[in-house]
Order: structure tokens, then sequence, then C-alpha cells
């Protein structure tokens, strides 16, 4: 694969990317699979330490959006159902309850730091050109001009079937174009886009996607365990975004210190970036 020359390449740190007024901004998405532990319940540590990165980010002049999932997962582990209920039923239950759980661990954690944080329940109609999509918008941009932290979600309780988004993969790449951030980090369990199976120990982490690049002989079709998404739907998001002139960098969220050492160590943090169209 050819080398970007760029200056907005593979080793430009995060906080150097210059957004609005200067500040660089940020969309975060952290996947069902990097916030739960192997036994599915809500892994409270690695929170915890997403948040530490996110105050840290914010501290070197950086705003954040934070996409996270996490919310039916949380609320599947809230409640013991006797009797049968259909997926629909699930989503909007579990979503129901654990969202409410998960803004509050975030408000929490994020308070340690008197950060901030609103809360954003979104749907895919929202995102149609007209007024709820300029409302959305609005409402986004003075969060940002205050100083608070969007934590932004898709409304499961009431986005179903054909109304929902494929996934959070989906809504944060719609969100970083809404809002013209410099950079999309998608964060997974897993270090990015292989060239292979990644537990074949032959296989190559691809370290940079230049526009028109194709990669769809390299991405596994299965879906995550804990969510909807998987790396066929985040190559699809990068290259939407890519294409809109936005940096997008797929990356594992288990990780320690994973948003720090993109932005101080870009060289030698194992990620997949796709340079921006430009």
């Amino acid at each position: 694969m050819e080398e970007n020359k760029t200056a907005k390449g593979v080793s430009t740190p995060l906080h150097h990317r210059e957004g609005q007024g200067g500040r660089s901004r940020i969309v975060v998405k952290v996947g069902s699979n990097a916030l739960t532990r192997p036994d599915g319940r809500l892994d409270v540590t690695r929170m915890s330490a997403l948040v530490d990165q996110i105050a840290w980010l914010r501290s070197k002049g950086c705003e954040v959006i934070l996409v996270s999932s996490g919310a039916v997962a949380c609320g599947r582990r809230e409640l013991d159902i006797a009797h049968e209920l259909d997926s629909v039923e699930q989503r909007q239950l579990f979503s129901a309850m654990g969202q409410a759980k998960l803004i509050g661990l975030y408000y929490d954690l994020f308070r340690e730091y008197h950060i901030h944080v609103g809360q954003v329940l979104t749907m895919k109609e929202n995102f149609e050109p007209g007024e709820q999509y300029r409302n959305q918008q609005a409402c986004m941009r003075v969060m940002l001009e205050n100083g608070v932290l969007p934590i932004v979600n898709e409304n499961d309780t009431v986005s179903v079937t054909e109304l929902m988004f494929t996934d959070n993969d989906e809504l944060s790449g719609l969100i970083a174009q809404m809002m013209q951030a410099d950079t999309l980090i998608l964060l997974s369990n897993i270090d990015g886009i292989f060239t292979g199976n990644p537990a074949d120990p032959q296989s190559q982490l691809v370290k940079e996607v230049l526009p028109g690049t194709d990669l769809s002989d390299y991405i596994q079709t299965e879906k995550s365990s804990a969510g909807r998404g998987g790396m066929q739907s985040k190559y699809a998001t990068a290259v939407r975004v890519q294409q809109a002139g936005i940096r997008v960098i797929i990356a594992n969220g288990k990780r320690d210190n994973i948003l720090i050492d993109l932005t101080e160590h870009p060289e030698t943090t194992p990620h997949t970036e796709f340079a921006p169209l430009q």
C-alpha cells in the first residue's frame, strides 16, 4: 500500500489538527464490545479509563463528542424477565433502563473532572435535511460552545426496524459530518483492519488507507457479539466520512490509554487510519 506523504497522515497528533476556532473537534465512538466484559456486563473500569482519556484530550484543547453504545447491555443486566419478549420489546425495555444507568455513570465519572455532560438521543430521521437536523446541530453546537460534552446514542425506545441506524458506527459518522469534525475515532475490541483474520499470525494490520483504496476483500463479515455492527460497518462508515474530508481512525478501545497513545505516539500505536480526501 502506498504511503501517505501529506501533512494529515498517520503521524499527525489528534490535538494538532485545527478545528473550529483553532480547536480540534473529535468524535469518539465506543462500541459495546469495548465497554463490556466477557460475561456481557458493563466494564466500569474500562468506562472510567475512557473518561480519563477524554478529559485528557479536552485538557489539550480538543472538543470531544462521545457516541456511546452500551445502553442495551446495561439494561439487560438490570432485570430478570420471567416471560418471553420479542426482539423489539427487549430492545425497548433494556435500552430504556440501561440508558438511564449509562448516562448516570458517565455523569458521575466526568464530574470528577468538573466536566458537564449532556445527553443527546437521536433517530435516523433527524438526519434528513430540515428543521430537526438544524435543531440537533444547534443543540450540540451550543453545548460545545459552553464546554458541555455531548454524549450521543440512538433513541432505541422508539427506533425500530427500518427506522434504526445500522449501528452506532453509522450514527457517529453522521454526527462527525454534521458537526464538521476533524477526526472520527471508532473504538472496538480490535486494532483495526487486517489483511485476513486478525487471529491469524500471518494477517497484517493495514495502517493507512488512502482515498479510493478498496479494502473490501479484507473485511470480515461477522458482526460483533455485543453490538449490531462489525468491521464491515466500520469500513463503510470510514469510507463515507473519509470522502467528506474527515480523518477516520479505527482502534482498539480495550488497549490502555489508546486515545492518549494515538495523540502522543501515533506511529507506534496499532490502528488503521483513513486519510481524508483533500
